[in-house]
């Protein structure tokens, strides 16, 4: 092993006390690799590995919160689908990528709200250097303790950048390399004083904001972005939609404009992260929590608990 600080003025022991004192920057963590479990933030990828210089990483999120963990099966079935997209072959079944959340979990007290992500990556090269080794494929399970988002709502804007299509970006996966684009979405919105905002495909119409799906309601009816595959088509979208739909909401997977968003009676938005929030704010126009929203996250929260498929324990 390559000591990184020789020449830098630091001996071994000075290098070792800075490691020890330095704070981390992240919470409470449990990670499975390679048959174990390891605390914290271990170094796992090299200067040589695929992933760290041509991207190929996957991953997804799932939530523990409040003894539940809804449509954790979905989650990891999705990772490995998201892993074929981009070359890797997946090295666990979903069943024991559940089964080993359930372990991660008793490593937390009770009640503790986690964020669930199972990952691959590549590690060796495969065809023409660019390709990953499927061979190669490696697999993290990271729990970490990331408390729920508190319902106060956010502001949108309108994102100058826009969705990739398919055929430029595997847009129908959860791709590490997706995301460098959804983060200059959310660092132009705060630059501009707004919590987040709508990003448009390439044909101008509105897929997401840069960090969820996302609803808006008009006149009793509820609208969301047709999933055109220039987005994920997210699992907690889809169940959203669904327990809506079956207790008699009418939603409507449709083309929508950004003029349609900033004359809605409302505006929600879904994702793993919070799960159902309300956008408080589009440009210069207030907005309340509706009853659309308001309906969707009391239909979810009662999901979640009533399904006994979810139970954490």
């Amino acid at each position: 092993m390559i000591d990184a600080g020789a020449g830098r003025g630091f001996d071994s022991v000075t290098l070792r006390s800075v490691r020890k004192t330095k704070v981390a920057w992240y919470s409470q963590t449990w990670n499975w690799f390679n048959g174990a479990w390891h605390e914290g933030n271990p170094p796992l990828i090299g200067p040589r590995s695929h992933v760290s210089w041509l991207g190929s990483s996957v991953f997804d999120g799932a939530r523990v919160f409040e003894g539940v963990m809804p449509d954790i099966d979905l989650h990891c079935a999705r990772v490995n689908r998201s892993a074929r997209t981009i070359g890797l072959e997946p090295t666990l079944s979903p069943d024991a990528i559940v089964e080993l959340v359930r372990e991660g979990v008793k490593k937390f007290a009770p009640g503790t709200a986690l964020y669930v992500k199972p990952m691959y990556w590549g590690e060796a090269e495969g065809i023409a250097t660019i390709a990953p080794d499927p061979a190669s494929t490696q697999f993290c399970l990271s729990l970490f303790e990331a408390p729920m988002p508190v319902p106060g709502g956010l502001s949108i804007m309108k994102s100058s950048f826009r969705r990739p299509t398919l055929e430029s970006m595997p847009t129908d996966s959860k791709a590490g390399a997706l995301y460098p684009n959804n983060a200059r979405v959310i660092r132009e919105a705060r630059e501009k004083g707004f919590d987040n905002a709508l990003v448009c495909d390439a044909l101008g119409n509105v897929a997401e904001t840069g960090t969820s799906n996302v609803f808006m309601a008009k006149d009793g009816t509820v609208y969301t972005p047709y999933p055109n595959g220039t987005f994920l088509n997210g699992i907690t979208r889809q169940r959203v939609i669904q327990l809506l739909r079956d207790d008699g909401v009418p939603v409507v997977e449709a083309t929508l404009r950004y003029e349609d968003f900033a004359a809605a009676d409302e505006i929600f938005i879904s994702g793993n992260y919070s799960k159902v929030m309300p956008v408080l704010r589009i440009d210069s126009r207030d907005l309340q929590p509706g009853p659309f929203y308001r309906r969707a996250r009391e239909l979810y929260w009662a999901y979640a608990h009533g399904n006994s498929a979810s139970k954490a324990a």
